[in-house]
């Protein structure tokens, strides 16, 4: 592995490769994840309950977002595969972000089966929705994997590596606030009565945020060049590594298990968090909207502050930590909070909203300790670990919406109008039980504390 450059070392005496980035570096790649980040968070927030809304039962629904998830996961270790052979990031970048702009307004339309078989079968509406839910995540992994590959590639310098993951989580933020945006104008201006209606609304949503990723797909591949750290390194880091060679170190399934647990808590909350502010709190309908562009708010301050700071292992450790107990105690709150004090909801939201940057952000940089300089497998470690981080969420999200319909509310207060059910679960107890198993897998981690040197030029202004 390379060796750390350690702050105060003459600038001219340090390997280009761990020199840190500048800003409009950090820049470029930050967007490059922006028409995923805008989709993504579509599927997740929206799809579920746009299934139900037309007709699908629970467990159909679950059935259609399960085959995406499956998708994407099988899809991550062999696009992962292919670029540790070949190369090219920005090529599988922009093919992936193609497809995932083509195939993304039918997950939200309407049943192109159905219409040509002059169908109003339940059956044939749910696998029409799963299949193009499949083709959309297979895109949608071609372009994630390239892009979290893509920054092992571009700098050796861990600081750097931290300061592109914040970059990337920063706009991810901005893409769901657009998201939120586009619905809110949406379901603004129109109104879901019939079938029809709804499948026009989430439509809408779909061209709009499709629109608007592409316009930053573009910047980023204008911006960004392909990385030619890879090609430039010596033979022993370029040469493609083996599978067994990272499943041989401990550490690689303890980033494993952090990096799941992490994807886990997100995912899961964002899937579940309309349901839970409208069903269960009954707060007005522009919560629903008002709730998730809080926390997103939050996230991307925490995002860009984060960039600021030199880092090491220690810190790493550190930061994952303070978000996953931060989280724990979001998971209790939300777990009993009744519907007589639902406005504390917005102070959650403030809190989640920074427990998810802290740890998304240390979660991936992670994986870039893990890899240091052997690039011949980095994009076998993102592929890998996205395939167990989109798996797991897959079935978690099935199970837990099997039983959405079938499962009793335990009303334990019917005073204060509070119950159990399986949203408050899906938000609450398993972010906070997976944030908890998080926090334990990454105290014993053994990871670098060498700290490296800041960005070249502060992304804050002073």
């Amino acid at each position: 592995m390379t060796s750390p450059v350690i702050v105060g070392r003459n600038d001219d005496e340090e390997d280009p490769s761990t020199k840190p980035l500048g800003r409009l570096s950090v820049f470029y790649y930050g967007v490059g994840h922006m028409l995923n980040d805008i989709t993504a968070s579509c599927w997740f927030t929206y799809l579920l309950l746009f299934l139900t809304q037309i007709g699908l039962s629970p467990r159909d629904a679950a059935i259609v977002m399960l085959s995406g998830q499956v998708a994407d996961g099988f899809a991550t270790v062999f696009v992962g595969e292919l670029i540790d052979r070949f190369g090219h990031f920005k090529i599988w970048h922009a093919a992936g972000s193609l497809l995932v702009a083509v195939s993304f307004s039918s997950v939200f339309g309407g049943c192109l089966p159905c219409t040509l078989l002059n169908s109003n079968s339940l059956t044939v509406e749910t696998l029409s929705y799963s299949m193009f839910a499949a083709i959309f995540n297979i895109g949608w992994a071609a372009t994630q994997v390239s892009h979290m590959a893509m920054v092992n590639c571009i700098t050796l310098n861990s600081t750097s590596r931290v300061a592109l993951t914040s970059s990337r989580n920063a706009f991810s933020m901005v893409a769901n606030l657009g998201l939120y945006a586009i619905a809110l104008v949406v379901f603004g201006v129109s109104e879901a009565v019939t079938k029809k209606n709804t499948e026009t609304q989430y439509r809408w949503i779909a061209y709009s945020s499709i629109t608007v990723g592409c316009c930053f797909v573009v910047i980023f591949l204008m911006g960004t060049k392909e990385p030619r750290l890879r090609i430039d390194l010596r033979e022993t880091s370029r040469a493609r590594i083996p599978w067994a060679y990272w499943f041989r170190k401990v550490l690689y399934y303890q980033v494993a298990m952090v990096y799941l647990l992490t994807r886990l808590v997100l995912n899961v909350s964002q899937a579940y968090l309309a349901f839970f502010v409208i069903d269960e709190l009954q707060m007005a309908q522009s919560a629903k909207a008002l709730i998730p562009a809080i926390i997103y708010i939050c996230s991307f301050v925490v995002s860009v502050m984060l960039q600021e700071i030199p880092w090491n292992g220690k810190r790493l450790k550190a930061y994952y930590c303070a978000g996953g107990i931060i989280w724990i105690f979001c998971g209790v709150a939300i777990l009993l909070l009744s519907r007589s004090i639902n406005s504390y909801m917005y102070a959650i939201s403030v809190f989640i909203g920074i427990a998810n940057a802290l740890m998304l952000v240390t979660a991936i940089s992670m994986q870039s300790v893990l890899i240091g300089s052997e690039l011949g497998g980095c994009a076998f470690v993102c592929g890998s670990l996205s395939f167990l981080d989109k798996m797991s969420c897959g079935l978690a999200l099935y199970v837990l919406q099997s039983h959405q319909s079938t499962s009793p509310k335990v009303d334990v207060n019917i005073n204060q109008h509070f119950y159990f059910s399986v949203t408050r679960y899906g938000l609450g107890l398993v972010p906070a039980v997976c944030s908890l198993i998080g926090v334990v897998v990454t105290y014993f981690m053994e990871l670098d504390s060498t700290i490296l040197k800041p960005l070249r030029q502060p992304l804050l202004l002073e």
